[in-house]
C-alpha cells in the first residue's frame, strides 16, 4: 500500500478535482457520509473517472449498491464499515484493497482493462461456464458481431449485457428486441422506425431501436424467430451501415454493435430455407455457445445460493434447501434451465417462507425417488438438529453420469458458510461456532470464496 494519507471534503474534492489522474498513488478510498445526503453512484462515477479502478469502502449510511449499475462500480465497493471498526476488521479490509490493486495490476499488465472478476453474474464452477467466461473476456472489447446460441433460460441476455457494459459502448445504450415477440407486419417499424403517414394509426414519426442504441448495442433476441423479408433489411443494415424509416426516403446512418441470440438450429434453418446463410455468416463472426444446465449441474447448489441471495437483497423473503433436496435437483433434466430454476426458488419461497425445503416439499416433477429416501433418513438420524445444519449422517447419492467432487464440496462448503452467516447476523465467531470450525480458519474460507458478513 502506499503512504499517501489525505482527508478532505468530498465536495471540495469533487470542485477541485477535474482531470482524470489514472497514475495516482491512492491505494484505497474511505467514502465518508455526504453532508447533501447525495445518491451514492455519481461518487463513484467520479472516483473512477479521476483515478480508473481504485477500491472503496463506505463509511455511514448509503444506498444499497444496485444490480443494475456499472458492474465496475458494483466491484469498487470492497466493504461497508463501522466508524468503530476493530483492529483487525480494518486490517482485513486494506487486505482485500491490496488483493483489488493487484488484480488490477495484472489486468492492465496483460494488456486488459477490465478485473479479473467480471462476468460475475453468469454464476458457476464448471468447465462449461468457465469457457464462457473466457470467450466473453476475449470478444467483449472487439466491436465484432456476436451470435449466442443456447436453449431457453440459459442465460443468453444475460452474456449480451455483459458483453455491453465491458465494451467500450458501456456509456451508449444497451436496447434489447425480442423478434419473436413482434408481429412480422410491426418488426420493421419497431426497429426503423416510420414517418407520419407511414401507415394507419401513424399520427407521428416516431424513432426505432436503431435510433434509440446508436452508439450503443442492438440485441437482437430470437433472431431464429425473424421473417425472411426482415432478414434481408437487417442484412442490409450490416453491410451498408444505413436504414430508412417505413414511409420514408431519408437515409439514416447508423453505429451499433449487434449482438443476437437464438434457441434455434440456425444452420438446419437455412437447409429447410427459412434462414438466410449470407445473413447467418455476418452474424455468426464470433458464436458463444451457453450449455444447459443439465450440462453443468454441479453449478446449481451455486445458483440457488445467489437466487436466494438475490432474493433478500430486494427484500423478497429467504429459503435454505437441505443436501437431499439440493442433490435431488442436482439429478433434473431443467428443460427451461436456469430461469426455470429460478421460478422454482422463488415459489418455495413463497410456500415455505424462511424454512428449510427437503424433498418432500418439491414438486413431484422434481423429487428424485433416492433422494427422497435420504431426506428422511436424515431426520430419523437427528431430529434435534438446526434446520440449516447438515448433519454428518447425511448420504449423498452419485448420479449416473458422476459429479466432479472437489467442485462439488466446495459449492456445498460455500452455501453452509453463508447460512452460518444469515443465521448469526454476519458474526463471525457465532457462525464459526455453529460450524464448528476456527474463526481464523471461516475468515480464510469466507475470503477464498468471496462471502460477506451480511
Amino acid at each position: 500500500m502506499g503512504e499517501q494519507i489525505d482527508t478532505l471534503d468530498f465536495n471540495d474534492w469533487h470542485e477541485n478535482h477535474n482531470e482524470p489522474n489514472p497514475d495516482s498513488d491512492y491505494s484505497l478510498v474511505f467514502l465518508g457520509e455526504s453532508r447533501s445526503k447525495k445518491s451514492l453512484l455519481p461518487y463513484l462515477q467520479r472516483i473512477r473517472q479521476c483515478y480508473s479502478a481504485v477500491p472503496v469502502v463506505l463509511l455511514g449510511e448509503y444506498e444499497p449498491v444496485a444490480e443494475d449499475w456499472d458492474p465496475f462500480l458494483r466491484h469498487m465497493v470492497i466493504e461497508r464499515l463501522e466508524t468503530a471498526a476493530s483492529y483487525t476488521h480494518l486490517n482485513n479490509v486494506i487486505h482485500r484493497a491490496q488483493r483489488f490493486n493487484e488484480a488490477q495490476q495484472r489486468a492492465v499488465n496483460e494488456g486488459k482493462q477490465r478485473p479479473n472478476h467480471l462476468f460475475r453474474s453468469l454464476v458457476g464452477t464448471s468447465r462449461e461456464i468457465q469457457s464462457v467466461r473466457a470467450m466473453m473476456s476475449q470478444v467483449a472489447d472487439k466491436d465484432v458481431t456476436v451470435l449466442i446460441e443456447g436453449e431457453s433460460g440459459t442465460g443468453k441476455e444475460v452474456v449480451a449485457r455483459n458483453l455491453h457494459y465491458h465494451s467500450p459502448r458501456r456509456d451508449k445504450p444497451f436496447v434489447p428486441v425480442n423478434c419473436g415477440a413482434i408481429p412480422a407486419e410491426l418488426l420493421e417499424s419497431e426497429l426503423f422506425g416510420h414517418e407520419k403517414g407511414a401507415f394507419t394509426g401513424a399520427i407521428s414519426a416516431r424513432a426505432g431501436r436503431f435510433e434509440m442504441a446508436e452508439g450503443g448495442t442492438l440485441f437482437l433476441d430470437e433472431i431464429g424467430d425473424m421473417p425472411l423479408h426482415m432478414q434481408v433489411k437487417i442484412l442490409r443494415v450490416l453491410q451498408e451501415k444505413t436504414f430508412e424509416r417505413v414511409g420514408g426516403n431519408k437515409t439514416y446512418e447508423t453505429s451499433v454493435r449487434i449482438i443476437a441470440a437464438t434457441h434455434r438450429n440456425l444452420e438446419e434453418m437455412i437447409t429447410a430455407g427459412s434462414f438466410r446463410e449470407d445473413l447467418y455468416y455476418r452474424l455468426n463472426v464470433f458464436p458463444i455457445e451457453m450449455p444447459a444446465l443439465r450440462e453443468r449441474a454441479e453449478d446449481i447448489p451455486l445458483l440457488i445460493n445467489e437466487l436466494i441471495s438475490r432474493m433478500e437483497s430486494e427484500n423478497r423473503g429467504s429459503i435454505r434447501f437441505n443436501s437431499a433436496a439440493i442433490m435431488s435437483l442436482c439429478d433434473q433434466p431443467w428443460a427451461g434451465n436456469v430461469r426455470e430454476l429460478a421460478n422454482l426458488v422463488e415459489r418455495m419461497a413463497i410456500m415455505h417462507p424462511f424454512g428449510v425445503v427437503g424433498v418432500q416439499d418439491l414438486p413431484g416433477k422434481y423429487r428424485n425417488a433416492s433422494a427422497e429416501v435420504d431426506d428422511e433418513f436424515d431426520v430419523l438420524v437427528d431430529e434435534s438438529r438446526k434446520p440449516t445444519m447438515v448433519a454428518a449422517g447425511d448420504i449423498a447419492l452419485l448420479p449416473e453420469h458422476g459429479i466432479d467432487l472437489k467442485e462439488y464440496i466446495a459449492g456445498l462448503e460455500q452455501s453452509l458458510i453463508q447460512q452460518a452467516l444469515d443465521n448469526n447476523g454476519g458474526v463471525v465467531a457465532r457462525a464459526a461456532e455453529q460450524l464448528a470450525i476456527r474463526r481464523t480458519t471461516l475468515v480464510e474460507k469466507m475470503r477464498k470464496y468471496g462471502l460477506q458478513r451480511g
